[in-house]
């Protein structure tokens, strides 16, 4: 089946005056198939709205939220075909000050959240509202969440048995040999079939520009004539993209921890880029549980607590704790604290307990977990056919292989399982797209709000950096020498005072401003104080 229609930057400057395509005849320009459809299909859901109602027993939403579903078209080039279904997710603005029970604070509509991904679901959203840092975005806002296309039962997309997906325990080598990259080149090879087969005719539509397209449906479905919206990590991609093809349809927008939109770095080099990100702050969490050795006893020095690391996946190799926890099943759980530093005591609690002879913490952290197999397969066949479908990617295994075998050298940490969850892209059977070249001009976009962390591995700050430069108008706010993926309602004050203004009142500071970082965690849990041994 023809892939999605193109877009370059010159589609994107005609966006402007391509409000409707003509109902017949071809389209004026490329892209325009898809805009006049966005509009059809926007404007048939402004008409119908979202009847929304309780959630059903299997979104594990508690009573309080509705939920609801919204239809958008397969193809936008033919928004009279086929369609699929969104599942939304709200809370109503409860219009009560948080400081001042007598006050009753006028509603601003509905605040539209995607957490990234691609593949995450933003279901679960409304429930922010009942934390202190949200309570007056709450008040003023319907928290609105939704499951993107592809995502839970959302046109729901699946490559492989997600009994197969999480098979553990599973080796995680940073330097592999010639015959471990021959098998998952081969592995790599049947995924990207299995997401042929399973998907059929629809695997081209799970694009970036067609989740932007669908974000413009939901806002008329949800009766907003211009949207207020907060992408998080490659929600900040898709946002980009949405300010770029409708700005005039945008009230506000927050970019927290942003992926960088350049067209060259999307998606082969925003994932080099993030390889080497992650050494980075795999040597912070080591800096930190050195400094707490007497809590964990895993080494005073970043050097020290390697060693106790690469000794833990030694003998997970030899012996796989509980039968499921190899090094792969480790790397995992270490990687996500490179995401979230409040994870970091209770890997480093459990890897002290490990070497100590105790593998429960481990296995209860890093263990994978049946129950959630469907869910997690289902967010990565999202996450690789979002990211094979949006950009070229190179199909020669050397070309892979020497970069990564280079990156490898200084940062082996993430570097090849990075490579072995994209390498599908190389061998994908759907048609590529070239990425839109995101850029508004002065005047084009009402300012916009990105947050960042200056060390953020996930999101590497360059793309902070390169989404200000894009996007006229916008503000940078970056949180100084922390890392934790996504700030916004967060432990930094300071962040969400700079959050709550715009929001709330539409104040920004002039184009940037700095906060310092948010306390680092404190160590608890160590194996040594549970031995006896004071914490200090």
């Amino acid at each position: 089946m023809r892939a999605p229609a193109l877009y370059t930057a010159a589609g994107s400057l005609l966006l402007a005056t391509l409000t409707a395509a003509p109902a017949g005849g071809a389209p004026a320009a490329p892209g325009a198939a898809e805009l006049h459809g966005t509009a059809v299909a926007a404007a048939r859901a402004g008409a119908v709205g979202v009847r929304f109602g309780t959630c059903p027993a299997v979104e594990d939403l508690p009573d309080g939220i509705q939920c609801g579903t919204v239809s958008v078209p397969l193809d936008y080039a033919r928004p009279d075909g086929r369609q699929i279904k969104l599942t939304v997710s709200r809370v109503r603005a409860t219009q009560k000050d948080p400081h001042n029970s007598k006050r009753r604070v006028p509603r601003q509509g509905a605040l539209v959240f995607n957490p990234g991904g691609p593949g995450a679901s933003g279901m679960y959203f409304p429930l922010v509202g009942a934390l202190p840092a949200w309570k007056g975005l709450a008040a003023a806002y319907d928290l609105v969440g939704y499951a993107p296309r592809g995502v839970g039962r959302s046109a729901p997309l699946s490559c492989t048995d997600p009994k197969q997906y999480l098979k553990a325990p599973t080796q995680a080598p940073a330097h592999p040999s010639p015959s471990y990259k021959k098998e998952r080149v081969a592995q790599a090879k049947a995924y990207a079939r299995g997401c042929a087969d399973r998907a059929g005719a629809a695997l081209p539509y799970y694009t970036s520009l067609n989740n932007a397209r669908d974000l413009d449906v939901l806002r008329a479905a949800l009766g907003e004539q211009r949207l207020t919206f907060m992408g998080a990590s490659y929600g900040t991609y898709f946002g980009a993209l949405y300010a770029a093809l409708f700005p005039s349809h945008v009230r506000r927008m927050v970019f927290d921890a942003a992926v960088n939109p350049a067209p060259e770095q999307v998606w082969y080099r925003n994932n080099l880029d993030q390889s080497a990100a992650f050494e980075e702050r795999w040597t912070d969490f080591r800096e930190w549980v050195a400094r707490h050795d007497d809590v964990y006893g895993l080494g005073a020095t970043a050097e020290d607590v390697l060693r106790s690391y690469d000794k833990a996946a030694a003998q997970l190799a030899a012996e796989p704790a509980g039968g499921k926890v190899g090094p792969g099943q480790l790397q995992g759980a270490f990687l996500s604290a490179g995401y979230y530093d409040d994870l970091w005591p209770h890997r480093a609690q459990a890897l002290s307990a490990y070497l100590k002879g105790d593998p429960k913490p481990l296995i209860q952290q890093a263990g994978p977990h049946q129950e959630a197999a469907k869910e997690a397969e289902n967010s990565n066949a999202v996450y690789t056919a979002v990211e094979c479908n949006d950009a070229p990617w190179p199909t020669d295994w050397k070309v892979w292989d020497r970069d990564n075998t280079r990156l490898a050298r200084v940062a082996p940490f993430e570097t090849w399982d990075n490579v072995w969850m994209n390498l599908p892209c190389a061998y994908w059977p759907a048609a590529r797209q070239e990425p839109l070249d995101v850029r508004t001009g002065p005047g084009e976009l009402p300012a916009t709000l990105i947050l960042a962390a200056e060390r953020d591995a996930a999101a590497p700050y360059e793309g902070a950096l390169e989404l200000h430069r894009r996007l006229s108008g916008s503000v940078l706010v970056t949180e100084r020498d922390a890392g934790t993926h996504g700030i916004a309602g967060g432990p930094n004050p300071c962040v969400n005072g700079y959050l709550h203004a715009y929001l709330l009142d539409g104040r920004l500071p002039v184009r940037r401003a700095a906060c310092a970082p948010h306390p680092e965690p404190e160590p608890k849990g160590g194996s040594r104080k549970a031995a006896g041994t004071p914490a200090r």
